[in-house]
């Protein structure tokens, strides 16, 4: 019988419900006024420059100098990060809990700035159980760049036939593929832990 697959998840989406807007509608009175923020200020691709390298001082400053009567809001998404989490998603962490159990080697790629990702290490204790994570933020580049899954595998001696890369962005499950690994597109907890059983990883059903 053949070794079950490595599972290597996404964090955003898959362990952690991340949504700017959960700060921005605290920043504003109405809904149209936060998602304009997001849509035309505090952007999904400047946030991405964060998950390439880019330092947070840095980049809010930058942006605050184009949007200077908004550097309160600009600030806020530095220092008030962590009121962009929704909260954690409980049956993708139980999963988890049972791999680790079970002694299966789990991984995780993410889109993550690296200073935030190592601010959370104290609060979110299922980050200390993987036995790898390649952070976007420390290696220039972000998902869906194959590059990114490549330099995953070679990182720690793994066959991209080996791997399912679970992630909620279909993009990313598109490029995992291209290199070779299974993929997931995850929707549920529980439509997750169906498919990974289907995998043969030892899941209760």
């Amino acid at each position: 019988m053949s070794e079950p697959l490595v599972p290597v998840f996404d964090l955003g989406g898959v362990f952690i419900d991340w949504d700017p807007m959960y700060l921005f509608r605290k920043l504003f009175a109405t809904e149209e006024e936060a998602q304009w923020f997001q849509d035309q200020i505090c952007t999904k691709d400047w946030n991405l420059e964060f998950d390439a390298g880019e330092i947070y001082a840095e980049g809010v400053a930058k942006l605050i100098t184009r949007f200077p009567r908004y550097w309160r809001e600009i600030q806020a998404y530095d220092t008030r990060w962590p009121e962009t989490i929704g909260g954690l998603i409980e049956g993708t962490i139980a999963i988890h809990d049972e791999l680790v159990a079970a002694e299966t080697p789990t991984f995780a790629i993410t889109n993550f700035s690296w200073e935030k990702w190592t601010s959370m290490l104290p609060h979110w204790s299922f980050l200390e159980k993987f036995d790898g994570v390649v952070v976007s933020g420390l290696e220039g580049m972000v998902k869906p760049d194959p590059r990114l899954f490549r330099l995953f595998c070679d990182r720690y001696g793994l066959a991209p036939e080996s791997c399912v890369m679970i992630d909620d962005n279909e993009a990313n499950v598109v490029s995992a593929r291209s290199i070779g690994m299974e993929a997931i597109h995850f929707t549920t907890p529980d439509a997750l832990r169906k498919a990974l059983i289907g995998y043969g990883l030892p899941l209760k059903g």
